[in-house]
């Protein structure tokens, strides 16, 4: 009985996961989706079977914690759906016997990028999916007249440290360079100067 219950959360975690907000991007392969690292930002459902008292919805905070009744603080940012939901079961272990737990993504205000410099629309944009340059480019309405378009940066943070990732709009138009076209991560800054 107990697997049976197990094996319904399990399949109540993923049919909310891919029926929510996510499936916005119904054209991205689920299991890029189910590898989505959670970011700080992002809002998440966190709920217990049969104890409504524990059901409620987070905000991952800027630290990448959030804060659960009898689970305390515990690393979001970073994990997927899946591992936040083990690690939160295995807390829980302590004071519930064999409880089933349910995340998911309610909102994914944690993944975005910023584009801006010469573009028609600068601003921060959502990543409902996986986005390379050029769609940023893209969402951000395209560039201006004076874009120095073999110029712009890609601008990454990774363990502290600022990179400048080089982007040369000519190349990648003509079909030469693609691998600079790279996918983007939550938090990159397109600069068009």
């Amino acid at each position: 009985m107990l697997k049976a219950l197990k094996l319904l959360g399990t399949l109540l975690s993923l049919t909310i996961l891919f029926a929510g907000p996510l499936a916005l991007a119904a054209e991205t392969d689920n299991s890029v989706m189910g590898s989505y690292p959670i970011q700080p930002g992002d809002q998440l459902a966190v709920s217990v079977w049969k104890e409504d008292e524990m059901s409620q919805q987070v905000t991952v905070r800027p630290d990448g914690f959030i804060t659960i009744p009898l689970v305390g603080e515990i690393r979001a940012a970073g994990d997927t759906i899946e591992t936040l939901r083990q690690q939160i079961t295995e807390r829980l272990n302590k004071f519930i016997p064999d409880p089933v737990v349910t995340v998911s993504v309610l909102n994914l205000s944690g993944n975005t990028v910023y584009v801006l410099g010469h573009v028609n629309r600068p601003g921060v944009f959502p990543m409902v999916r996986n986005i390379d340059v050029m769609q940023a480019l893209s969402m951000a309405g395209g560039t201006s007249t004076y874009a120095a378009l073999n110029k712009i940066k890609v601008l990454r943070r990774e363990n502290g440290k600022l990179t400048a990732i080089p982007f040369e709009y000519g190349d990648v138009e003509k079909g030469k360079h693609l691998e600079q076209n790279i996918l983007l991560k939550a938090g990159d800054v397109v600069v068009v100067p």
